[in-house]
């Protein structure tokens, strides 16, 4: 294991100059304290436990001192939002503090959000509140936990700091790890500003240290799309297994590696609806979660527009038509291994259909019906309005059941990040408890095993927590 001070940087990003980013200084948090560190992104550092024991280790991630081979840059890049393209976005709250490379020669970026005003804050401070700042700690972790492609979220710290967004708030920061920073809108930026040497200096970039095995391709360009495209169609994909709900899918929130980025205000399904918003800013119900699969489609389409001084339009076009089918493969096939179907089937997807709308119109919950089924518990059939309808779909479904118990309940949750367990954890660390932070946390590392204590945490959420609206603000 290596120690803090033994931290490997070699910052490739910033070495491409101010056209891309712009160098600014952290700006520290007062009195910070640390709220919550993962154990396992840790190790993706070669950092063991003892390390966020370190006085340094809160000194580093809160702004106050800085590795000397570390270069803060604050990246620029611009995006659709909402639907309707913004020109200039940018890291406004957040500074790539460097990459790390580990032992196995893996390149991290360190990316801090909360650390201050950069030039493309657009008006605002720059800093990021407690609440959000644990919402998307707890969701990356938890994420990954479940196998989704996502971020890492390495810890969080808070200070003294008034922040002021609905209410006055405390200032937090979040140290983000990912192997790539670099988002859709990246393109975007250099493509509608029309930097053409500077989108293809970003792309041969983005293919050495993203994408190096389709410089071995015939159209390394090409090969790099289609790559992302199926990425991002695997991480949709995910998602929609999971109950997941992103909320915000604008592409400069869309990520270059294909891996859930930017955590705003997320939800994991509770009772099902096909047509949950979980976003109370998202007034037409763009990002709904039925929506979300033709949405990163029209997201990857974004991309391939800035693409078009390198690939043939035609050509993107002809890879932009698989996004759904890439999408519903691996959509049916990770629904068949939570149900045990295992091979598939043509009656596939019209039975899964079935038992959503089942779902849809008991408004059972999403993740414990499914965990039931995974069980062979009698129970399930409480989740349901029409018995009858339900009985007459269980029948086709144990017929076609062929994964043990066993392997069912390793492919559905028990444990999931429902947006009460989060409002706790919040409420608590706001009046400096944060044990129900690092509780919560804990037991989302392993959301598929039955473990003491934690009943609570597996149980219907409470009627106060079925419709908790969360926001843009951060």
């Amino acid at each position: 294991m290596s120690t803090l001070a033994d931290l490997h940087f070699d910052n490739r990003f910033a070495a491409l100059g101010d056209t891309f980013s712009s160098k600014v200084m952290p700006d520290p948090l007062h009195n910070p304290r640390l709220v919550v560190c993962s154990e396992d992104a840790l190790q993706l550092l070669d950092l063991g436990p003892t390390e966020a024991s370190d006085p340094l280790f809160t000194e580093l991630f809160s702004g106050h001192k800085l590795w000397s081979t570390a270069e803060p840059r604050a990246m620029v890049y611009s995006g659709h939002q909402f639907g309707a393209y913004n020109p200039q976005l940018g890291d406004g709250r957040g500074l790539l503090l460097g990459e790390v490379v580990n032992q196995a020669g893996e390149h991290w970026d360190l990316h801090l959000k909360g650390a201050g005003s950069t030039p493309y804050s657009r008006m605002g401070d720059g800093r990021a509140v407690l609440r959000s700042s644990i919402r998307e700690f707890l969701a990356s972790e938890a994420l990954h936990a479940l196998g989704i492609p996502t971020s890492r979220a390495l810890c969080v710290t808070v200070g003294d700091n008034p922040v002021y967004r609905e209410r006055e708030e405390r200032g937090a920061m979040l140290l983000r790890l990912a192997r790539s920073h670099i988002r859709f809108g990246h393109f975007e930026y250099f493509y509608y500003t029309r930097k053409h040497d500077e989108l293809r200096q970003l792309l041969d970039f983005t293919l050495d240290t993203c994408y190096p095995d389709c410089r071995n391709q015939p159209e390394p360009e090409l090969a790099m799309f289609r790559a992302v495209l199926k990425r991002t169609a695997r991480m949709i994909a995910h998602w929609q297994a999971s109950g997941f709900c992103h909320g915000v899918m604008n592409t400069d929130n869309m990520s270059i590696l294909g891996i859930t980025f930017d955590f705003g205000p997320y939800a994991f399904l509770d009772a099902f609806d096909a047509r949950h918003v979980c976003n109370h800013s998202d007034h037409e119900g763009r990002y709904a979660f039925h929506r979300q699969p033709l949405i990163a489609q029209w997201n990857v389409a974004c991309l391939a527009q800035a693409l078009t001084p390198f690939i043939a339009v035609d050509t993107l076009k002809a890879e932009l038509a698989q996004f759904i089918p890439t999408f519903e493969q691996h959509y049916l096939a990770l629904m068949r291994r939570r149900l045990g179907w295992g091979d598939a089937r043509a009656e596939d997807a019209e039975q899964l259909d079935a038992l959503l709308q089942l779902m849809q119109t008991s408004g059972a919950d999403y993740h414990l019906s499914l965990r039931k089924l995974a069980e062979d518990n009698p129970l399930v059939r409480d989740h349901f309005i029409d018995r009858s309808a339900f009985d007459s779909w269980l029948r086709e479904h144990q017929a076609r059941c062929q994964a043990s118990t066993r392997e069912r309940q390793a492919a559905n949750p028990l444990y999931v990040l429902r947006n009460y367990l989060a409002q706790n954890a919040i409420a608590a660390a706001e009046q400096e408890d944060f044990d129900e932070v690092r509780r919560l946390h804990h037991i989302l590392r392993r959301p598929f095993e039955t473990q003491a204590g934690a009943d609570a945490y597996a149980a219907m959420p409470p009627d106060w927590g079925k419709h908790l609206e969360i926001s843009c603000s951060s």
